[in-house]
């Protein structure tokens, strides 16, 4: 079986069969073998654990510019929290080419935030700040789960970084949304569902972290972290059978 992995970042898997699929810095620099020995020099910490843990089945590229893959070569197709980086006009032909490169018969599963439970949650914690004034203390934390990400501009790891690293990596790489980590859109199980049966898809459904239409699904770890818990928890799941 063939599993296109879109989009990994850091989130790889080493099974046989897949293929992670990404144009960041750090797989570009997981390609080089020979700036592989400097890295602990320049990247500590959790970054440096990601980096490391990256498996070696990798493909460079960006997706901007295609799937590079035959039409009705693959058997499943898979992005997490991809998908709403994109602009929606992008996130439609992205979703084209993955149409195209499955198989008949082929699943794609989209893993991505989940408006519906993150707007739910908010309206619950209004109900909670009522009942007790003092959890207003914590409410924009609910309101940040609904747009912080849509209007960051500094990248988060960056932000955590000292000044003088702060300020290098702004410069050199830019700021969130130049390196792609803004959210553009946001989907639930309605207009989500609606879009891939719009693109073509007759069979869609909402699945949770660990079951899918894809054979064996959890032995790949996508969805799952270390400890063999959900990974993105508050994420929407939703697979289409081509």
């Amino acid at each position: 079986m063939k599993i296109l992995n879109l989009g990994c970042g850091t989130k790889t898997s080493n099974k046989p069969g897949v293929i992670n699929i990404d144009w960041s810095i750090y797989l570009r620099l997981k390609k080089m073998k020979a700036l592989r020995p400097v890295v602990p020099l320049f990247v500590r910490g959790e970054r440096l654990e990601r980096f490391n843990s990256l498996a070696d089945n990798i493909m460079v590229h960006n997706l901007a510019t295609g799937i590079p893959f035959n039409s009705d070569s693959v058997d499943a197709v898979y992005h997490s929290h991809v998908l709403e980086h994109f602009d929606r006009g992008v996130a439609d032909k992205f979703l084209m080419e993955v149409k195209r490169v499955l198989k008949p018969g082929g699943i794609h599963r989209i893993v991505v935030p989940d408006f519906e439970k993150a707007c739910m949650a908010y309206i619950a914690h209004i109900a909670s700040c009522e009942a007790n004034p003092i959890e207003s203390d914590n409410h924009d934390a609910y309101i940040a789960a609904l747009l912080e990400q849509s209007v960051r501009r500094e990248a988060f790891g960056t932000s955590q970084q000292n000044s003088l690293r702060r300020f290098f990596e702004n410069l050199i790489l830019g700021d969130a949304r130049r390196r792609g980590e803004t959210h553009q859109w946001m989907y639930d199980r309605i207009n989500l569902r609606a879009k891939l049966i719009n693109i073509g898809y007759n069979e869609v459904h909402v699945q949770d972290y660990d079951t899918s239409l894809i054979p064996n699904w959890n032995e790949y770890g996508l969805d799952l972290d270390e400890s063999g818990n959900q990974y993105k928890p508050e994420s929407l799941y939703i697979e289409a059978r081509k």
